[in-house]
């Protein structure tokens, strides 16, 4: 008989957290396959759980994957955990979970803390539906672009951030959705310096420039969706070529937008695109 790959959700910030199967699991399986074995081994070690640990990671799950497989296929059970929250919520495990399934091996999840349910439970934003972003790209042009195709997204979105690109994101998430759309900022959720604030984006931006959000530890952003209803049936590219022709990009821009409830950033960036390759389709 095949052993069980179980998927333990671990504490995101206080350890108390750790639900009592989850202390049972990790205590009784033959190996724990953590993302940080540095990191896992502290919270082994608060509740004295003296499990073998084996480290996999983005760099290496794909050549341990099949080995861990096998052992599953053997007999052996593996617990599955992440640095913090639950297992493959923007954290390795994809492809061991995909190669279990594959071969018939057993999973089981072994539910538990989440920084992205945590968030969203005290956001007081629509959660009848959401969608979850993850890390948004490193690069200021491609998270413009990521974001501009938010712009008309009318679910409530759940965004991670790293403390060194918080201010940048808020920033680039004004440019694009607008400084007066709902949103809320969870900070270090769970920990001894929680911070749970609930503002417009723009005012979310004014106080980690000011300081009264503390740039530092780790963020969890909740946007609400856009209230803009109605859809424009105006083909807007041939909208933006034909009035460019009479006024300034930026204030063709500025008139569609009001015209069509698009953001006008984007559809500013749309005119250069537009005029660069001399599209007028």
């Amino acid at each position: 008989m095949s052993g069980t790959l179980f998927v333990v959700a671990t504490p995101i910030g206080n350890l108390d957290d750790l639900p009592p199967r989850a202390r049972e699991t990790l205590a009784s399986v033959d190996l724990i396959a953590a993302e940080d074995t540095r990191h896992t081994g502290r919270l082994l070690s608060h509740f004295g759980i003296k499990t073998r640990l084996l480290a996999l990671h983005d760099h290496n799950e794909e050549q341990l994957a099949e080995k861990l497989v096998k052992r599953l296929a053997a007999g052996d059970s593996i617990a599955l955990v992440s640095d913090a929250g639950t297992p493959l919520v923007s954290d390795p495990g994809f492809r061991l979970l995909r190669a279990a399934h594959r071969a018939g091996v057993a999973v089981s999840p072994i539910p538990g803390p989440s920084a992205l349910t945590a968030a969203l439970s005290v956001a007081g934003l629509p959660t009848d539906r959401f969608c979850f972003e993850g890390f948004l790209p490193a690069k200021k042009k491609a998270r413009r672009d990521a974001l501009a195709s938010l712009a008309s997204e009318r679910r409530t979105m759940i965004f991670f951030e790293s403390v060194h690109r918080i201010a940048d994101t808020l920033g680039d998430l004004v440019t694009e959705l607008g400084d007066d759309r709902s949103a809320f900022l969870g900070r270090e959720l769970t920990k001894l310096h929680e911070q749970c604030i609930r503002g417009t984006l723009g005012d979310l931006l004014e106080q980690i420039g000011d300081g009264t959000i503390t740039a530092k530890g780790e963020f969890v952003i909740v946007v609400a969706g856009t209230t803009h209803t109605g859809k424009s049936s105006i083909n807007i590219d041939r909208l933006l070529v034909e009035l460019v022709e009479l006024m300034p990009g930026k204030q063709v821009a500025k008139v569609i937008a009001r015209a069509t409830g698009e953001k006008r950033n984007a559809l500013y960036r749309r005119l250069l695109e537009l005029t660069k390759t001399g599209d007028d389709s």
